[in-house]
């Protein structure tokens, strides 16, 4: 099993996952994070660390948001493997909790 960043990640791009995890999973792309899932060891660390509630165990992925999946997958092999934290984006906290970001998502 793996583990899944969902849409609230859009545009808030917090890295407090990527310090706690143990392989390297985490890839990140302009205004959004992914998990690799051929990576991902489903220790769960991630989960506890992510300030928006963005992460989820591929099973327990919320209605609506199982696209996320399949651009998890995909998004990894494109995005570089991103091994310390960095800044949030600017307006982060605005973006979290915000609906439908989904086409928001720069790829």
């Amino acid at each position: 099993m793996t583990h899944v960043v969902t849409e609230n990640c859009i545009n808030c791009k917090h890295t407090d996952c990527v310090e706690v995890c143990p392989v390297d999973c985490f890839h990140a792309g302009p205004n959004f994070l992914v998990i690799d899932p051929d990576e991902c060891i489903d220790c769960t660390l991630c989960v506890e660390e992510c300030p928006v509630g963005a992460i989820f165990p591929e099973l327990d992925v919320p209605a609506g948001q199982e696209v996320f999946l399949s651009i998890n997958a995909e998004l990894a092999r494109e995005w570089p493997v991103l091994t310390s934290k960095i800044p949030s984006m600017e307006d982060a906290d605005k973006w979290d909790g915000v609906p439908d970001k989904l086409p928001l998502l720069k790829r």
